[in-house]
């Protein structure tokens, strides 16, 4: 664990579980680290403490303008680059480096995100209906206002696991057909009059229809899983993988990724046989690790935190499907979205 300094002190931003993201991360001086999810720059912080070269990346542009400064501090060992995780390939390649010591991924929303009410996250306080990490492309209005009510339900549903997802769409498609929605507390409201609130509630009823539209305006799982093949393809041998995951979602695609990879997954008796291929990653830990009770009582986002982590061994890097995560299959859920990140990435 890195001591702390005035860049680490109490006062400054310390993401969550970053005691077990360095205890499986290792960095030592000299290596190169790539924080996927750079944010408030928490992580990379504690890296550049122990001296490693960090490649930070964040596709939202108020965090890279933030960072600035770290980059000043750091005479070269900082490189924040502005684009998608989902590009670590391109990244690593553009920045000179062919492999790297270790990836780490916050997944998610970031509590910088959630505290401004112009971004449009959060219903806590009222904003524009955006949720826009990138601040560009279709927003959550677009979508709230544009889709099908089948789409929708699909959506909410599936993304948000929320039950009454059906009736949600059903009353949105309603309300909009009088006025579009464009705030967040319109649409809070909308699903509150639906669900109704009771006091013993401990999570609002917006909750899961927010993180539904939040997933899908960003595309975040299926940036999260060209994020994990391309994290295959940089880490040196020896390197390490290491997520933190916020809901069952992201996690379900960590899991699944990481054990086919190690070749844990588990097979059917009634199934023919497969090849067996070669491990390209090893566990470090079988299960996810939660975060420790004093830093859920001081951090309530890390109630829900779960990390895994891997070591890459020898063997090369298999074929870049992402048959293996059993992504859903949602309305304009992968249309145009290589093409826009892989435009965006050689405009830069």
């Amino acid at each position: 664990m890195v001591p702390p300094t005035k860049e680490t002190a109490p006062d400054a931003h310390v993401p969550v579980m970053l005691r077990e993201v360095l205890r499986a991360l290792r960095p030592q001086a000299g290596d190169v680290v790539i924080d996927a999810t750079f944010g408030a720059g928490g992580y990379s912080r504690a890296f550049l403490e122990m001296e490693a070269t960090v490649i930070a990346v964040d596709r939202d542009p108020d965090a890279i303008a933030a960072g600035q400064e770290l980059v000043r501090l750091h005479d070269g060992r900082l490189i924040l680059h502005h684009g998608r995780f989902s590009n670590l390939e391109t990244i690593t390649d553009l920045h000179g480096f062919r492999q790297v010591d270790g990836v780490v991924a916050d997944i998610g929303v970031s509590s910088m995100q959630i505290d401004q009410p112009e971004r449009g996250f959060s219903f806590q306080k009222n904003g524009p209906l955006d949720m826009r990490m990138e601040q560009a492309g279709a927003s959550a209005a677009d979508v709230v206002n544009g889709y099908e009510r089948a789409d929708l339900t699909r959506i909410i549903g599936i993304l948000g696991d929320e039950r009454q997802a059906s009736r949600i769409s059903a009353e949105i498609c309603q309300r909009r057909a009088g006025k579009p929605f464009e705030t967040t507390a319109e649409l809070a409201k909308c699903i509150e009059d639906v669900l109704g609130r009771s006091p013993r509630d401990r999570i609002h009823p917006a909750t899961r229809t927010f993180q539904a539209l939040r997933i899908f305006v960003n595309r975040e799982l299926e940036e999260l899983a060209s994020a994990l093949l391309a994290a295959e393809r940089v880490l040196k041998p020896g390197g390490r993988l290491v997520l933190v995951t916020f809901h069952s979602l992201e996690d379900r695609l960590v899991k699944r990724f990481l054990q086919d990879r190690a070749g844990t997954a588990g097979g059917s008796r009634h199934l023919p046989e497969v090849e067996t291929k070669a491990p390209t990653f090893k566990l470090t830990k079988r299960g996810a690790i939660s975060a420790l009770d004093d830093e859920v009582k001081k951090n309530p986002r890390a109630r829900s935190a779960k990390l895994r982590s891997a070591v890459r061994t020898e063997a090369p890097a298999r074929a870049a499907s992402r048959d293996v995560f059993g992504l859903p299959r949602l309305a304009g859920f992968d249309s145009g979205i290589r093409q826009d990140s892989a435009q965006q990435e050689g405009a830069r």
